[in-house]
This record gives C-alpha cells, structure tokens and sequence, in this order.
C-alpha cells in the first residue's frame, strides 16, 4: 500500500503525523495510578459454559493475553469444576488455543477444537483420564461442531480446501482469482468416533454447493440434522438464509422453509415432532428484526411466534417438556433470559438484575443453564444456575488474582432528545468524584449502528478505549446508545433508518448537555471518540460542531459512496438509506463526513485495522488526509494485520494507549 512521504515506521506498524504537535506530556500527567491499559489486559474472558448432561460438572473456557517479544496473541484453555463450584481443574495446557468445548451425551467425554497441529481440528478427551486424541485431520479448518444423540458421530462444519492446481499455483506466485467465482463453501460433515477397520476415521460430507451457517442440529433420534444454507459464505449473503434437513445416512436434502425472509438457527423440539427456528422480516434488514418460528418437521404451515421485546431474540434452547423455548435478549443496558409457553405466547422474565450475560446454554437435560456473568464492577467468570429458578452459582475464578482497583461509579442516566425522545446512557464517574465538582467529558459511541452499550467489567482487556483508566485519571464517561441502538425495541432501533447524523447525532449532543446541566461536565474540556459506526459519528461530530477539544476515529466510515464500493457489505448502507449512490447522489453526500470538512479544527487521531474488511483502511486514510490538508493536529496509527477488531493483544493495548495519551495531551488530567 502506497505511503505518506511523513511515515514513521515504528514498532506497531506506520504512525502518520501532522499538524501542529503538542507539548510532551507532564510527569504528574504520565504517573500511573489506579488502572492502566496494561493492567486491563490482565482480565481474563470467560465463555462456552457447558453444564454436563447430569448437572454436576462444568467446562467453560479461560482466555487470556500472551504477549512476549516473539508473541501476541489471545490464548484460551478449557477448564472443569463442580456446578457448586469446587476443585476447578484446568484441562488442556497446549500452547495453542483449545476451545468450544461440548459434553458427550453420557458425560464421559468432551470434544473441542484446537489448532495445536497447525490447523484447526477436532479432539476427543475421556474424562477419566489420558491425553487428548485428535480426531479429524482436515488442510483447512474445522468450525463449529456437535454430538450425535447417540455419542457414536461428531457432525461440523468445514471450509472446502484448495484443489491441487490451486495449491502449485499458490507456491509458484501463479494465483489469480476471479472475485466471486469458485468460492470455498463451509459444508457439513460427519465422522465416526470409533475407528474403521483400517484404524482411520474418514469425513463424510453432508451438503452440496451451498454455504453451511454455524448453527445446526441434531434431530433426537439422530437420523436428520438441520441446518440454514446461504448462497456465499461472505457476510453480505446472510439474507439468503433458507431452513434445511439432511439425512444422515443417504445424504439426501429436503427444505424446511425457503422464503424472502431469511432463516437460521434450528433446533429440534424434544419429541423431535417440531422445529423452532429464527425467521427475520421480509425482505430482511440489516437494522434487525427477528421472530421466533416453528413448524412441525412432517411439513405443514409455520407458526410466528410472540414479538420479543427487541424483536432479536437469541434462542437458547427447549424446555424439556417441549412447552417453553428459552432465549436471551438485550434490555437497556442490561440483559435478559426469557422463557415463551409454545401454546398461549406468554413471556417470563427470569431475571431482572443490571447483570451481564453472555453466551447462555442448556445443558442436554435442560435443567441447568451455564453463562458467563459480569458486571459494571465485577469481572466475567462462569456460573450456572437451575433453569427452573434464576439463582446463579459462580463456578470459576479466572480473574480472583487482579487488583483490588477502584473503577468509577456508573448510573444509567435518562433525557429528551431534540424532537421529545427520551434517550438513554450510561454515565461514569471519575474515582472518588465530589459531587458538584465539574470534571473533563469523554463521550464514547458504540459500533453498529445497532450495538448497544451495557453495563459490562469497566476494565475489560479487549476493548480499545480504556474505560477504567480514563476514570482513574479523572475522566468522567458517558456511553450513550442513542436511536438506531438495540436494547430499546425495533422501532428504536429502525429510527436512524436515512438518518445517519441526524436525530442520533442529537441524541448525542443532548445527552452531553445533560451531563454539563447536571453539574459533572466541563463544557470546556469535552472529548469523543467511537470505532465503527462509532468512528462515523465522531467524524461526523467534528465537521458539525467545534465544542470538542480532541476526538479519536476507529475504523470510521467517513465516506458513505467509496464505503458501499470497498466493503465487504456493500448491501449495508443502501439498505439503510433505501437508494444507491447513482439513485442519490445528495443523501450520501449530505450524510458523509468527507464532503463537510470545511471549517474542521478538533484535534482527531485516526486508528485503523490494515486488514479490515468492514470498513476498509481507505476510510481512515482518507479523513486523515483531509484533515492533514485542513492543518488540524492529527495523527494516523496503522494496524498491522488487523480485521475490523483488533485481535492481537500487542495492538489492542497499542490501541488503549495512544488513545490515552491524546485525550491527557489536549483535555489534561484532573
């Protein structure tokens, strides 16, 4: 890629200056107190929380930063305990990641994937001991999987490999492609766990030439598997989703359900008799809206179920009497596990704490639920909790040993927009604020547009903001999840539809004013920053109003044409503003960043990921330049290697600290 003649080429990749640079910082603003960016990376993240099939032990998985002078990488280990709790006992040490751990039907097993071979693969370790035994040996890489009813076949999902004409060329530098043709499927498989006569165990692929989505299940009876099937694996086709069943011996086909909408996640009833499944709007919007679906697997009409709160339910599973479906959902800033009765569409909240929850999942009896918990002040660690009464039970300790650090206090904060909409946020305070004392403001904007902020670990590792530190060195926070956000019902969530830097651009500014109106913020000392959709409203921030003294751009969709013809969802954007580019010239004009430059003075670095396909580098480039042409102090930090998330830990801390560093080098510290 072509450089600026001003590069810096420094250890985490180009570092591009401009602009006027500022006084170095002071030695009372560069102490370190209280929490750091690299204390952060010491927490630990939690996830694939599985209760056996008896409810009595756990597995669930540990990740962690490993960064060396030869290493960066997230490394994540399987761990067993009691469902109360007691004698946790790590499970697999290898170097290389072992992960989505899953029980055998009786117990005596658990599967999971690791690439400790060089390739990600399939492994089989007997509870009563031994060695962890690879069961598949592929050349690309074994995705999701899962158990057979009977425990005698392991069913996933793998990418197809390169022929042997396309591996030569590869060696030989002869390896031109065709965009869009001869893509490489993720198909389903099937493999015996016993071994044939030739002491092997052979793959057998399931499905044709089509994509194979993460999701599928096993029928009870173990003779069909459902799956969702899309065009192209690439993430613009997730629209294209169709219901299907294969049998497993025959592999023959048939639909379930192949509409305009698009349709995921199938799981069979336990009488096998039904099939709930997730069913979007039609024609399916990238806003989100999803139903819960069932039809009888003998064929016959489909029944919608119940609209959700956030129309965006994320099923967990059956009841095991077949009459409730469980699933989780955002609310607010909070989240929630739900039962719905099949017959009368009745939902049950069943808890209703600001707690966290994440990756929620039943256990083959479906009478225990694993998951992983945190909250605003409490790190992620495993529990499990008896679905028939929420009362969760912590069963790990992965993140006991991190410093007892304060973290500021934070309220869920409410306002009226400028049109009447009341709006809601997640404001943090400085440790140990006064009250009445006025502190300097970070406004922070969620991706999407339709994420949501919650009220997760203040000081979680893999985030490029350094939320815990900021209110360690006297910043005050404020997360808003203004309209177009999930967590609020659809009609929140579709109210940015052509509105991109309008009403959510002053449901930002008023919540800010609200802060200001409350006595916390100086008015004079207002920072913002956001990656993403996030990236997009601070540069759209910056070319609207002067009132911020520093901004941060991450991964910021700051031209809405070059974006649609760059991305990998070029479908995005025109569905959000209903026309394309050649249709509408003005509203993609009038909505980007990039055509209102002129009269920009906020001080703004740019962060960007260089292999991010989402929102390609481009972007970044692009508002850099523009604002280097402006004369406003800017700098650009490259990522090496890294998609639309940094996911290596030496840049996510590369990340947290230049952010740092720019908002003490223009708002100071208190």
């Amino acid at each position: 890629m072509k450089r600026s003649a001003q590069s810096l080429a420094l250890g985490f990749g180009f570092l591009l200056i401009a602009g006027a640079r500022p006084a170095a910082l002071t030695a009372q603003q560069s102490r370190v107190a209280g929490w750091t960016p690299e204390l952060a990376m010491k927490v630990k993240s939690i996830g694939a929380v599985r209760v056996s099939p008896d409810g009595r032990k756990v597995v669930y998985t540990v990740s962690q930063a490993v960064m060396t002078p030869e290493k960066s990488e997230y490394v994540t280990q399987i761990w067993l305990a009691n469902t109360d709790g007691s004698d946790p006992l790590q499970l697999t040490f290898a170097e290389k990641s072992s992960d989505n751990p899953q029980w055998s039907p009786d117990g005596k097993m658990i599967a999971f994937t690791s690439s400790r071979s060089g390739k990600s693969n399939l492994y089989a370790l007997r509870l009563m001991g031994g060695e962890a035994e690879q069961t598949t040996d592929v050349k690309t890489a074994v995705g999701n999987f899962a158990w057979s009813p009977n425990g005698r076949q392991i069913s996933f999902l793998m990418r197809d490999s390169q022929s042997e004409d396309e591996e030569k060329g590869a060696k030989g530098k002869d390896d031109s492609r065709w965009v869009d043709e001869n893509i490489k499927m993720n198909r389903l498989h099937v493999i015996n766990i016993d071994k044939d006569a030739n002491g092997k165990r052979e793959p057998r692929k399931l499905t044709g030439d089509y994509n194979v989505d993460a999701d599928f299940d096993w029928a009870p009876d173990g003779k069909t598997i459902a799956f969702a099937r899309t065009k192209m694996p690439k993430a613009d086709y997730w629209t294209t989703g169709d219901l299907m069943a294969v049998d497993v011996r025959s592999g023959e086909v048939k639909t379930i359900a192949a509409t305009n909408a698009a349709e995921s996640g199938p799981k069979y009833s336990p009488d096998g008799k039904s099939l709930l499944f997730v069913v979007s709007d039609d024609p399916p919007r990238w806003a989100g809206y999803r139903r819960m679906a069932v039809t009888s697997t003998g064929g016959g009409p489909v029944k919608l179920l119940a609209e959700t709160f956030d129309a965006q339910p994320n099923v967990i599973d059956w009841s095991a009497d077949g009459k409730k479906i469980y699933f989780g959902e955002t609310r607010g800033t909070s989240s929630r596990i739900y039962s719905l009765d099949v017959n009368s569409n009745a939902i049950t909240e069943l808890n209703k704490g600001p707690e966290v929850i994440s990756g929620p999942s039943l256990n083959r009896s479906q009478t225990t639920l694993g998951f992983t918990l945190q909250s605003n002040d409490k790190a992620p660690e495993a529990y499990v909790s008896r679905i028939s009464t929420f009362s969760p039970v912590q069963v790990s300790r992965a993140n006991v040993d991190l410093p007892k650090l304060p973290v500021g206090k934070t309220e869920v904060i409410k306002w009226k927009s400028s049109d009447g909409l009341e709006v809601e946020g997640l404001l943090t305070y400085p440790v140990n604020y006064k009250a009445g004392k006025r502190v300097p403001l970070l406004l922070i904007i969620h991706g999407g547009p339709a994420g949501v902020f919650t009220q997760s670990f203040l000081a979680g590792s893999r985030g490029v903001y350094p939320t815990a530190t900021f209110t360690a060195r006297g910043y005050a926070m404020l997360r808003v999840n203004p309209r177009g956000s999930s967590g609020y019902g659809q009609k929140f969530r579709f109210a940015n539809i052509k509105d991109w830097g309008g009403g959510d651009y002053q449901d930002l500014m008023t919540g800010v004013d609200e802060v200001i109106r409350m006595g916390v913020a100086n008015p004079d000392r207002l920072g913002v920053m956001g990656w993403s959709y996030g990236g997009f409203m601070t540069s759209w921030i910056v070319t609207q109003t002067n009132r911020f003294k520093a901004a941060s751009v991450g991964a910021g969709v700051t031209n809405l044409m070059s974006f649609i013809g760059t991305a990998d969802i070029p479908s995005f954007i025109p569905d959000y503003f209903g026309e394309q580019p050649w249709e509408n010239l003005e509203i993609y004009r009038s909505h980007s960043a990039m055509f209102h430059m002129k009269g920009v003075v906020t001080p703004t670095l740019v962060q960007h990921g260089e292999a991010d396909e989402r929102v390609p580098i481009s972007q970044g480039y692009e508002f850099y330049n523009a604002l280097k042409v402006r004369n406003v102090p800017t700098r650009m930090i490259v990522l090496p290697r890294m998609p639309h998330g940094p996911n290596e830990p030496k840049m996510v801390l590369k990340a947290k600290q230049t952010n740092l560093e720019w908002f003490e080098r223009y708002l100071g510290t208190n």
